[in-house]
């Protein structure tokens, strides 16, 4: 039997890989003599450049970075020898930085992934990849682009305070941004755009902490923000504020298509990366999961692409997750031939599964990977 381990991480609990090991060692306890295959994988959010690093090699540069509200942290970037770098922005603008108390969009900061970049350009990248996902700004990318020396000033040229919030004052940018020629990428799970009802203050601000009257001032100031950086920067393309990806990580990917660069799909970029698809050729049952597999992990997430290559070669494809709520039929119709959740396996809700799940993961992975081998396995 040949089977294919790639899950994404599962959030606030394992990583990718740790996910995988954890499932393989169930496996194989059971099924000695089978062929198994471990692929992590990530869609642009937390983990992009761990599994990245293992499936392409290359340095691994630590950078000192700031975090959502200015105060010091670590980064790194990976520059591989095509001269490639890939970084994550949530070592910089994560939520999990941040209290519950400190999760404020209105005054949070993307100038760290700034610092990121510009460690990258500064270490000779001509490409680089930024992962977008999980982030807790709200700031349009203006943090980033100060930190690259394009300084966001009032009608007063006076520089703004970091946050989104500031933006509604914004009239003007100071410098340009030192790339060096570089050219920029987000790679991103998301495809809403900059503003309106489907944009990054209306959807994602309330998860990092906006309230319905912060989501419309936050609207309002990156409307004012697209079109300065519309006026200000040459490669800006028009019509910022309605285009896809925009809205990834609080803006930040608005902020990347004006400097002159491009979105595409996190999960498309690693998959090409660590060689998915002739992984997935040569396999018998595909294994995949994340920590909740839920209506938004059939939109662009790591499951939804992973079951829909296999369902497209006829391959069986299991979906393991802390907690499952996506109905049968909606996962059948992406390619999803069963699903398995450690809260129900813990006993579910009623009996400490939540806890239990989130406390001991790699248990119960390693228990469902004997379960899956006892029922799979030839």
């Amino acid at each position: 039997m040949r089977v294919l381990l790639c899950p994404d991480k599962f959030a606030g609990t394992l990583a990718a890989q740790q996910v995988a090991a954890a499932v393989a060692e169930g496996w194989r306890a059971v099924a000695t003599g089978d062929e198994l295959l471990i692929r992590p994988l990530a869609d642009g959010g937390p983990g992009f450049v761990a599994v990245l690093a293992d499936a392409l090699g290359g340095r691994r540069i630590p950078v000192a970075i700031v975090d959502p509200l200015g105060r010091p942290a670590a980064g790194e970037i990976l520059l591989t020898d095509d001269g490639t770098a890939y970084l994550e922005s949530t070592q910089a603008c994560g939520l999990h930085l941040l209290s519950a108390a400190e999760r404020d969009p209105k005054a949070t900061t993307s100038y760290g992934l700034g610092a990121l970049v510009t460690a990258a350009v500064e270490h000779g990248a001509r490409t680089v990849v930024v992962g977008l996902g999980g982030s807790g700004t709200n700031d349009g990318g203006a943090g980033l682009l100060t930190a690259l020396g394009a300084t966001p000033l009032d009608d007063a040229g006076r520089a703004l305070p970091y946050g989104g919030a500031a933006l509604a004052a914004v009239a003007t940018l100071d410098g340009a941004p030192r790339l060096r020629g570089a050219t920029l990428v987000a790679a991103t799970d998301v495809d809403s755009p900059l503003l309106g009802l489907h944009g990054a203050s209306s959807v994602y601000g309330p998860q990092k902490g906006a309230t319905r009257a912060d989501v419309l001032l936050l609207d309002a100031a990156l409307e004012r923000w697209a079109a300065v950086l519309e006026r200000d920067l040459p490669g800006c393309p028009p019509g910022l504020g309605a285009l896809a990806g925009g809205g990834a990580a609080g803006g930040i990917g608005a902020a990347i298509l004006a400097l002159g660069g491009r979105c595409e799909s996190g999960i498309d970029l690693v998959t090409r990366a660590i060689g998915l698809d002739a992984a997935l050729d040569a396999t018998d049952l595909v294994i995949t999961g994340e920590g909740s597999f839920d209506h938004q992990s059939l939109r662009g997430k790591v499951v939804a692409g992973v079951a829909g290559a296999a369902r497209d070669r006829g391959v069986p494809c299991v979906v393991l997750a802390g907690r499952v709520s996506t109905g049968r039929r909606e996962a059948a119709s992406a390619g999803v031939t069963e699903t398995y959740s450690l809260v129900e396996h813990f006993g579910g809700e009623e009996r400490g599964g939540v806890e239990a799940a989130m406390g001991r993961p790699a248990e119960g992975l390693r228990a469902l990977g004997a379960r899956l081998a006892r029922q799979w396995s030839r």
